[in-house]
């Protein structure tokens, strides 16, 4: 009895967990969309700004805990790899150019500028591993840092395809005279243009969330996970350090430029200034806010570094302040978001998702011990005061020990 116990509790530790495989992850899924169709149906046009634009940042946070966070490679470059995937959405997305002066484009459809962003910017991932890649700590975190200056300078002179410094219009999605930068009908419904990224942007955040959270669950993803926790160990264990930070390297770079197009996209215009060092920044904030190495922490990061500020701009909490003087509600965000960071580096190394779970232990530890009482420690007590001995094989376990 104890061995068929024993080799069932081995088989249960062995085998990776399911993503949606108990009850309870199925009715969070449920109550998500109950909640999104809420959303969708009483949400204002305000609203739908702030929440795709985080939504967008969420995906790119994804791409960063990839490489950053499973895998322990320090990265500074996130911004230069959305812009990659900005511009080759723009390239193939665009209009075609009606003078000599409008920069190129092909305009082929959504369904093809929006993977060949995240493929194209996997390939320059690609093809800047292996050499990004022999490097370690802060020696990477430099040369991915010199990637956004190098960008900024291609960027402002490549005017045939970023349109210079002044800027290009981005593409929108379009399927025929459906285009989602217009109000359109949707099986006789009314709906705006923000309600119609949002029902693009939510199932390609979804789609990208149980991708990561299913390779982080496989062979790769314990490799990625090796490789970040002891780089000799990982090797002695036979695991290949260059496969393994090859792949980590190319996957985010992938989710990072299918995260840009979007960004592009619904943005419409953007100057290349905006790819610079602070975007970056910002998602390494957002991964140390939410938790690192984490799904979920990705998207409560995204939620408090990127929503947030949209929140307090969107609901005039501060008066805007055009001098750069005093406290306006651009130096609010900075502040918080740098507050967040030394707090949660300083109590909570496991950011807002390490807070709950940290409190979800201490509510489970109060109610087992609530169940539990103190007679365990009576009878031991009253044993040793009738002088009998105790039989540890036969002395129950208590709940918990052997975890």
């Amino acid at each position: 009895m104890r061995t068929s116990a024993a080799g069932e509790k081995w088989r249960a530790i062995s085998q990776p967990p399911r993503l949606l495989g108990n009850t309870s992850r199925w009715l969070t899924l449920g109550i998500g969309l109950i909640l999104a169709i809420l959303f969708f149906t009483i949400a204002s046009e305000d609203w739908f700004t702030i929440v795709n634009y985080t939504m967008i940042a969420a995906i790119a946070a994804l791409a960063l805990n990839v490489l950053s966070g499973y895998t322990g490679q320090i990265s500074l470059g996130l911004s230069f790899f959305m812009a990659i995937g900005a511009y080759t959405a723009a390239l193939l997305g665009g209009p075609q150019p009606t003078s000599s002066l409008d920069p190129q484009g092909f305009g082929l459809s959504v369904l093809i500028w929006l993977p060949a962003a995240g493929i194209v910017a996997a390939l320059v991932g690609a093809l800047i591993g292996p050499t990004a890649l022999r490097l370690k700590g802060f020696y990477l975190g430099i040369v991915t840092l010199a990637l956004v200056f190098i960008g900024q300078y291609l960027f402002r002179n490549l005017s045939s395809i970023t349109g210079g410094p002044q800027g290009r219009t981005f593409p929108a999605p379009a399927f025929g005279d459906f285009s989602f930068d217009q109000q359109n009908n949707l099986f006789g419904i009314a709906v705006t243009s923000g309600q119609q990224y949002f029902l693009l942007i939510l199932p390609i955040l979804a789609l990208a969330a149980l991708f990561v959270g299913n390779v982080m669950r496989s062979r790769a993803g314990r490799a990625f996970r090796a490789v970040r926790d002891h780089e000799v160990g990982a090797a002695i264990m036979g695991v290949n350090l260059f496969e393994a930070k090859m792949g980590a390297f190319i996957l985010s770079s992938f989710l990072a430029g299918i995260a840009g197009a979007l960004f592009a996209s619904y943005t419409s215009y953007i100057t290349p200034t905006y790819w610079d060092l602070t975007l970056s920044i910002q998602f390494v904030a957002a991964i140390i806010v939410g938790g690192i190495a984490s799904i979920w922490g990705s998207l409560l990061g995204a939620a408090f570094v990127f929503g947030l500020p949209q929140v307090i701009d969107h609901f005039s909490l501060l008066p805007a302040s055009n001098s750069g003087v005093g406290l306006n509600s651009g130096n609010l965000n900075a502040l918080i978001y740098g507050a967040l960071i030394v707090v949660f580096l300083l109590f909570e190394p496991g950011g807002v998702l390490g807070l709950v779970q940290r409190c979800q232990a201490l509510i489970r530890s109060l109610n087992r011990h609530e169940r539990e009482g103190g007679e365990p420690a009576e009878i031991i007590d009253l044993s040793y005061n009738a002088g009998v001995p105790i039989n540890i094989e036969d002395a129950a376990p208590v709940k918990g020990d052997s975890e």
